[in-house]
């Protein structure tokens, strides 16, 4: 079963995304949002080989450039990962 986990709070100031990362499955995906989207800058991210995902909005708000292993989405495409995916986890 897939999960779609929303990491929402930045990884400098807080280990959600290290607790992700450790249940993270080889079907499951990443929303970074918010704060979320500092995990860009993470090296845990690029090595683990889960597929990432980022709010565009929250990328552009943060001047944050996008590596190319991860992929930028809008809030329709949020809205469809969350479909795609057999379930949501957000880390909270």
């Amino acid at each position: 079963m897939s999960t779609l986990h929303v990491v929402s709070h930045s990884p400098f100031t807080d280990s959600r995304l290290d607790s992700c990362l450790r249940v993270c499955g080889n079907q499951d995906a990443i929303l970074l949002c918010g704060d979320g989207a500092y995990g860009l800058h993470t090296c845990a991210l690029q090595t683990r080989g889960v597929k990432v995902f980022v709010l565009a909005e929250d990328l552009q708000a943060r001047n944050l450039p996008l590596p190319d292993w991860a992929e930028r989405v809008d809030y329709p495409g949020f809205v469809q990962l969350s479909i795609t995916y057999d379930k949501v986890n957000s880390w909270l």
